[in-house]
């Protein structure tokens, strides 16, 4: 899994995270007056009277925060209570709030916008936030040793590298630079932490090389982020690829609330599930031959209901683990 990176920063670094957050704010017109609500790691529940640094040039309205170790009604309760106005989470815990808001009839009639960061978006993970709240999302890519590294655009959904700050390379297996439409590893070099620059720094993530977009911002485009090495199904005719099995393929097969999908070995995979009830009749050979289609091999995959599935380092959720790549 690698091993934890201990960066050094400065003040001039946490002021560009400012800048760029409230680059955010204004590209998607965020009416700063309105209640934020973030739930987030390593903190506790707080309340603010305003957003914080990023916004101190404004007057904004109030901000709450409270832990995402919370049980996730719990969360839910604790949103509808507060109404807030825009919302913030990890992606993974983003997806799970909406869908289990719509399960339980709950709404938030304030919510306006609602914001991820800290994972990878999955591909579902738009379309449950729209039928459950009516909203789009608006991801960041972001990591503690780097920064904001991009930010969705405004009119699309693709990302801007926020290349003021840092120079991001996406680069095939060769070490040559990708081209729009092909996906690599991503290697950035900081321009502005003098306490401990990063050059040319793997960060373990990989992306989609975007064309420059239609918006005019003239900023480099990566029309997605994909994932990490790890998160990578290695098959045993040698193709690797990431996975993609949105909820919509499998939520009409089996009463899944929370899966994890676990590659041991070349031809064998872990389907970790945390189910409403057990399941019945033919519904695991279906969910099988479902994840078979959607991985696009036939795997011999078995099912193993657990009581939950834990978030990993950082409090990150991975959907998909390989414990062969490398």
């Amino acid at each position: 899994m690698g091993r934890p990176l201990l960066t050094l920063s400065t003040g001039w670094s946490q002021m560009l995270w400012n800048a760029f957050l409230l680059r955010d704010h204004l590209w998607h017109r965020r009416d700063l007056s309105g209640k934020l609500a973030a739930i987030r790691s390593k903190t506790g529940e707080g309340r603010l009277d305003q957003w914080g640094d990023a916004t101190l040039p404004f007057v904004t309205g109030p901000s709450v925060v409270r832990g995402l170790s919370a049980d996730l009604d719990e969360q839910l309760q604790w949103l509808v209570r507060e109404d807030p106005d825009y919302l913030i989470s990890f992606a993974t815990n983003i997806q799970a709030l909406a869908r289990r808001s719509r399960e339980l009839g709950l709404h938030l009639p304030r919510l306006r916008e609602v914001r991820t960061y800290g994972e990878m978006l999955r591909p579902d993970a738009r379309a449950d936030v729209r039928e459950s709240w009516g909203l789009e999302i608006v991801d960041s890519y972001s990591s503690e040793e780097l920064g904001y590294i991009a930010l969705q655009c405004p009119e699309c959904e693709h990302y801007h590298v926020q290349a003021e700050n840092l120079i991001v390379e996406v680069l095939d297996e060769s070490g040559e630079p990708c081209r729009p439409g092909e996906t690599g590893q991503i290697v950035v070099s900081t321009l502005h932490n003098f306490a401990m620059p990063l050059l040319r720094y793997a960060n373990g993530d990989y992306a989609e090389v975007g064309e420059p977009c239609h918006c005019g911002r003239g900023l480099p485009m990566l029309n997605r982020i994909v994932g990490r090495q790890r998160n990578m199904v290695v098959r045993p005719d040698g193709v690797r690829h990431w996975p993609s099995f949105p909820s919509e393929s499998w939520r009409d097969v089996a009463p899944i609330l929370q899966i994890q999908l676990v590659q041991d070995a070349i031809d064998h995979i872990e389907a970790r599930l945390v189910l409403r009830r057990a399941l019945a009749g033919d519904e695991g050979t279906r969910l099988i031959a479902v994840l078979q289609d959607c991985l696009d091999y036939p795997f011999n995959i078995t099912l193993s209901q657990v009581d939950d599935i834990p978030r990993g380092a950082g409090n990150k959720y991975e959907d998909f683990v390989s414990l062969l790549a490398g």
